[in-house]
């Protein structure tokens, strides 16, 4: 990793602000492997050194393997302290109610960092997530470095210190969650998430046993409650035996009922509790930054009012792929 002055001004500016936020204290990093996270590690270690820092990582029951991995190797990396603490079963709690990513992300997995830190947590949010737009740089415990840069300026912090974030998951360029791919409730864990655990683990499998490359690769869970969709995201899209082999492997999980690869412009019915229903950014939001950076394919949605009361957010009950 390089010094600070051959990095230039630009970081060290940002050290200088965690040893004054900071101060003697020790500072705990809210850890997940990814970018932003890494960044601030590596500058939380120059500022204030090894002995007061300590990485932090919430684990859960669908986080993928290769997560525990890279987060132990970057800790070692770095010469840093990391701590597991578990959040499943407070995840498990609000995706009973329906997809929740950013609940999750302000619940189990920066609150169960605070409850087990005896000081300032910081965490990896930038200009470009919601809590860099939204939130504030340093507030009850919290203490984002990173508050107004921009993604690509942490690349370049990445660059220079010359750190290596492996990719964890699904997306190029994003850490992944097996559960943000339940486009439904997690009403029954061993049934719902399990689906979504073995189809994702299934596929990244075959990926790296052929060496492919994908700059979206999951498997969306869709449908009723009662009955489990997998719809397969690859961009781009896969030969024709590899797609073949994998529904065929994908069919053998005794929890899904049905497997499509998703090839063409998709709709999707979703229904949705009555706030977000009536809420017209809500409505856009969710399918335009939640769902379609994620799918293989153009979609749209049908919208529908939910008449369970148990659903918070959303859930897609069905889908049509355009044959036209």
């Amino acid at each position: 990793m390089r010094s600070i002055s051959q990095c230039g001004e630009f970081l060290s500016s940002i050290v200088e602000d965690i040893r004054k936020t900071v101060g003697t204290a020790k500072l705990y990093v809210a850890f997940s492997g990814g970018l932003d996270s890494s960044v601030t590690a590596a500058l939380a270690k120059i500022a204030l050194g090894v002995n007061k820092v300590e990485l932090v990582t919430t684990r859960f029951d669908f986080t993928y393997p290769k997560t525990i991995e890279v987060v132990k190797k970057f800790a070692e990396s770095l010469g840093l302290k990391h701590t597991f603490v578990d959040g499943a079963d407070w995840q498990n709690r609000i995706w009973k109610s329906g997809p929740a990513c950013n609940a999750c992300t302000k619940g189990p997995k920066l609150q169960n960092v605070k409850a087990y830190a005896n000081g300032l947590v910081a965490t990896g949010a930038d200009g470009d997530d919601t809590w860099g737009q939204c939130g504030l740089k340093n507030y009850n415990g919290f203490y984002s470095p990173l508050f107004s840069l921009s993604r690509k300026e942490v690349e370049v912090l990445a660059n220079c210190l010359e750190l290596k974030v492996e990719k964890i998951g699904e997306n190029e360029g994003r850490e992944g969650c097996m559960l943000k791919h339940l486009l439904k409730m997690l009403a029954v864990p061993k049934f719902h998430g399990a689906a979504v655990y073995k189809s994702n683990l299934m596929l990244m499998s075959a990926i790296e046993r052929y060496d492919m490359k994908f700059s979206v690769a999951n498997v969306k869970i869709v449908g009723p409650l009662s009955k489990n969709i997998a719809l397969i995201n690859l961009k781009p899209l896969p030969s024709t035996s590899f797609a073949r082999n994998l529904i065929k492997d994908l069919s053998t999980i005794e929890e899904i009922h049905s497997v499509e690869i998703v090839n063409a412009p998709l709709e999707l019915k979703i229904i949705a509790n009555p706030g977000i229903y009536n809420n017209e950014k809500s409505r856009y939001w969710i399918e335009k930054g939640r769902l379609a950076p994620d799918f293989a394919v153009p979609i749209s949605v049908k919208w529908q009012i939910s008449k369970n009361n148990r659903l918070r957010t959303f859930q897609v009950i069905d889908y049509e792929i355009s044959r036209s």
